[in-house]
């Protein structure tokens, strides 16, 4: 490994290269949130008169974590520090100016970093593209409606890793007018909002989304309920002064045992609509940062001059059910309280019964809530908005063949890293590194030049099938789509 030196608006950075790649990590796009700056909107840049080393993740921001059985699947790095508000750069030539594709990472907007193994750039760089990869505030810090701060904190801080990429980014070889932002989950969630959000207008160009559209936001009297809540278990106001009083592991303890609570009450009423989502702190509508339902203001036009791609992977669900082993306990009549709570008629199970007609209750839970989280809201943005579809749907080998094609099991496919260890966690042994290839390669062309290599939705309804014989194919599962119709 060498070392490589760039001059840049904030200083100079020294990184590594290794194999013609350029890696810059930990890169802080804002001060750290933390003193004066705690619940404040992420501030400009800062400067250093010294060269600064960039060989080691920055730090990761304050999170609940995983818990088993979820911990066992999903790697969750933690590197302490206060300067949490970094980017990681992937360069293949520092002296270029190359399209650049920005990853926004999921985990319910209470987990995440840019230190997750799978969301390691190298291959992206390699392959000609500057890849960037973002921290940004999660939970209480960046999404709780709290009175005296800016609201949807987390949302800022995405915003204002843009803005550094569009002030910073030619310093690391990397082209300003040609940035796709990507994210899986709680980050496609976001891109879904950054698309409707007049702060983020002409900050990228391209957006592609795994696993979220745009209609996880909730309304801001339920986020309010929620902090009061917080407040009243920690003893204090729900202001900055109240909660930037207790001490950061103890707010973060409070957010866990506090979304604890939510689930068990799940059907009291008392939470809104996070009784439906399950994500007590996630982008909430204040009527500036977030004006509206993300999806509506796509559908109004928002966003309508960039490239979409979007997609989903076939048993979503499956990750958050099949692990914990509820799948086999699943009942009749618990999943027809399912459908009453998305406001379906329970006719509904002969269209999703007719498309897989050996499932068992607990199967078409996982396919009904897979539609409901993830499938529709994707096709209501395609609906109104042109864009490329894709499904990921091969199968995870694991807990017997039944984790199936689940959420979050195509990231590294997308980022070509199935030599790392840690990809055995979701996928099992031997995943197919020509599927890997192929995915990989659409996400870079589409990053090139908007074109990953089939055609849009459209009148057609096309959409690529990612497996281990991929496909194209025309409206896959239109009955149990058209159920959604005025519901969802």
């Amino acid at each position: 490994m060498d070392t490589i030196t760039v001059d840049t608006p904030q200083g100079q950075v020294r990184g590594r290269t290794e194999n013609g790649v350029a890696t810059f990590l930990g890169v802080p796009y804002a001060e750290a949130p933390f003193g004066a700056n705690r619940f404040q909107a992420p501030t400009a840049p800062p400067r250093w008169s010294c060269t600064r080393d960039a060989l080691e993740f920055g730090a990761t921001v304050p999170k609940v974590g995983y818990r088993p059985p979820t911990s066992e699947i999903l790697s969750e790095p933690v590197v302490a520090g206060e300067d949490c508000l970094n980017v990681n750069v992937y360069s293949p030539d520092v002296t270029g100016s190359a399209p650049v594709f920005v990853w926004i990472h999921g985990g319910a907007f209470v987990n995440g970093s840019n230190a997750v193994p799978a969301y390691d750039g190298t291959a992206f760089a390699r392959d000609g593209v500057v890849a960037v990869v973002i921290n940004y505030r999660l939970g209480v810090d960046g999404f709780a409606r709290i009175d005296g701060a800016p609201a949807n904190r987390g949302l800022l801080d995405q915003v204002a890793a843009l803005q550094w990429v569009r002030d910073h980014i030619a310093s690391y070889g990397g082209d300003p007018h040609r940035v796709t932002i990507t994210g899986e989950s709680a980050g496609a969630m976001s891109i879904g909002t950054l698309l409707s959000m007049p702060l983020a207008e002409g900050l990228f160009h391209r957006a592609i989304l795994q696993s979220g559209a745009g209609h996880h936001v909730i309304g801001a009297e339920t986020a309010s309920t929620i902090s009061a809540a917080l407040a009243t278990s920690l003893g204090v106001e729900s202001t900055v002064e109240g909660l930037a009083s207790v001490p950061v592991d103890a707010l973060v303890d409070a957010q866990r045992t506090l979304s604890d609570r939510i689930a068990a009450e799940a059907s009291s009423g008392a939470w809104g609509e996070v009784a439906l989502n399950m994500m007590a702190f996630e982008p909430y509508i204040d009527g500036e940062v977030v004006p509206a339902l993300p999806y509506s203001r796509i559908e109004a036009g928002a966003g309508a001059d960039v490239e979409l791609m979007i997609g989903t992977t076939s048993e979503e669900h499956a990750f958050f059910l099949v692990p914990a082993g509820i799948v086999p306990h699943i009942t009749e009549d618990y999943l027809r309280l399912v459908l009453a709570g998305y406001r379906l008629d329970p006719s509904v199970l002969d269209s999703y019964r007719a498309q897989n007609p050996d499932a068992s209750p607990g199967d078409l839970m996982i396919a009904v809530m897979t539609d409901w989280f993830f499938r529709i809201p994707a096709v209501r943005v395609v609906e109104a908005h042109p864009a490329h579809v894709y499904e990921f749907t091969w199968r995870s080998s694991l807990f017997d063949g039944k984790l199936g094609a689940c959420h979050a099991l195509d990231i590294p496919f997308v980022f070509d890293v199935l030599h790392k260890p840690e990809t055995s966690r979701i996928t099992g042994p031997n995943p197919p590194q020509s599927l890997a290839d192929e995915m990989h390669r659409a996400w870079v062309d589409f990053v090139r030049d908007g074109d990953p290599g089939w055609a849009q939705y459209g009148s057609e309804r096309t959409v690529k099938m990612f497996g281990t014989e991929s496909s194209v194919v025309n409206d896959p599962r239109p009955d149990t789509r058209t159920v959604w119709d005025g519901v969802r």
